[in-house]
């Protein structure tokens, strides 16, 4: 159950399924970011393909709720929860992570501004799913690997920029 909270959009199954394809069908082993976690229908689905860790950041006390309420009932041992801005946590978050899943809301700056915080949180063969509203170009040491649309909502791979040798 999810409750109906302003801004909560949970990812289509169609864009779901394509993001899992792109990783893998397995994420065994990775630890996971799911930030802005919402209804935690990406952060839920990477714990079913056996990722070691996830990470799950919401702000909205009912969504929060909610994301406790499931991970009880799904039995999850392997899941963090936190209920604070996004922001915030990504501002004095040092953990590492092979996989970020960012999906802030749609009408928020709150993108850019968490991408440049997070890019050295990746492993180095990390990867950051970004959704939005609009396309996206990423400036911060990025490049996209894999991107697509599914109606109004427009979603993307990234790694790390790779650098030149010196």
């Amino acid at each position: 159950m999810f409750p109906d909270a302003e801004g909560l959009r949970p990812t289509p199954d169609r864009v779901r399924e394509t993001l899992f394809n792109w990783l893998g069908q397995t994420l065994d082993g990775k630890r996971c970011l799911d930030l802005f976690a919402g209804s935690g229908a990406l952060g839920f689905e990477a714990v079913s393909r056996g990722a070691a860790e996830v990470v799950m950041v919401e702000n909205n006390r009912a969504a929060f709720r909610a994301l406790q309420e499931n991970c009880k009932k799904l039995a999850c041992t392997n899941v963090a929860l936190r209920c604070e801005d996004g922001l915030e946590f990504a501002r004095r978050e040092s953990g590492r992570y092979d996989v970020i899943f960012l999906d802030p809301p749609f009408q928020s700056s709150y993108l850019p501004k968490v991408l440049s915080l997070l890019a050295d949180r990746l492993t180095e063969e990390g990867l950051v799913y970004v959704e939005t509203g609009a396309v996206f170009e990423p400036d911060t040491g990025l490049q996209v690997v894999k991107s697509d649309r599914a109606g109004k909502v427009f979603y993307q791979l990234l790694r790390q920029a790779q650098r030149e040798p010196k």
